[in-house]
């Protein structure tokens, strides 16, 4: 029996288009083939980025966490046609996944794959972005912002995933990265480079643009 929180989710799916209808096929099989099928945006969210980066036609865009690709395909399709997408693995044992359907949408030659830790890759990139999406590790948050902060072009877009850590942001909850993720809330809050809107999107999204 679903709760109503679960009943709303559903409604809210159930009356989202994809934004690629390939992603049907890329979420049952991270189900199948992967511990943490969760980690992916999902429909609601993945077509809420497409939104966000078709409104803001990036030129550079980098994800940091790549998982199977679903986010960088919501990502790859909102941009512009000589837009490029910088997406960046820890695992490469899942890049067989996303790359197999970077190719079968068509959007291959809009997504740069990189493998390795991106605390390596982002220097070596040496780019300034439009648009960033931050989907990784979460005691790496406040590390992640305080470096692309200055490489996020004026005007351009950040977006962190999982902000409400189930939840658990507004619960007495003392574990480690409840509290990275309250605390890195909090930092992107009282920056006054920014202006953040934080959306209850799946597991919470918060959306920066740098002034």
């Amino acid at each position: 029996m679903m709760n109503q929180q679960q009943k709303i989710n559903a409604y809210c799916e159930a009356h989202t288009t994809w934004p690629l209808p390939e992603l049907y096929e890329l979420e049952r099989e991270t189900h199948l083939r992967t511990l943490s099928p969760q980690m992916i945006s999902g429909k609601v969210q993945g077509h809420l980025l497409t939104l966000l980066v078709s409104l803001s036609r990036p030129k550079t865009a980098l994800e940091v966490g790549t998982f199977t690709g679903y986010a960088s395909l919501c990502i790859a399709k909102g941009l512009p046609e000589d837009g490029k997408l910088h997406t960046i693995e820890i695992n490469p044992e899942l890049s067989h996944i996303s790359r197999k359907y970077f190719e079968k949408t068509g959007l291959a030659d809009k997504i740069i794959a990189h493998i390795g830790d991106a605390k390596e890759v982002i220097p070596s990139l040496g780019l300034h972005f439009d648009f960033i999406f931050i989907d990784a590790a979460k005691f790496d948050y406040m590390y992640y912002y305080k470096t692309l902060i200055v490489l996020l072009n004026k005007g351009g877009l950040m977006v962190a995933d999982n902000v409400l850590w189930d939840g658990k942001v507004v619960s007495k909850s003392a574990d480690v990265d409840t509290a990275n993720i309250d605390a890195f809330n909090k930092m992107v809050n009282a920056d006054h480079r920014v202006q953040n809107l934080m959306l209850p999107v799946r597991d919470g999204l918060l959306v920066v643009k740098k002034l």
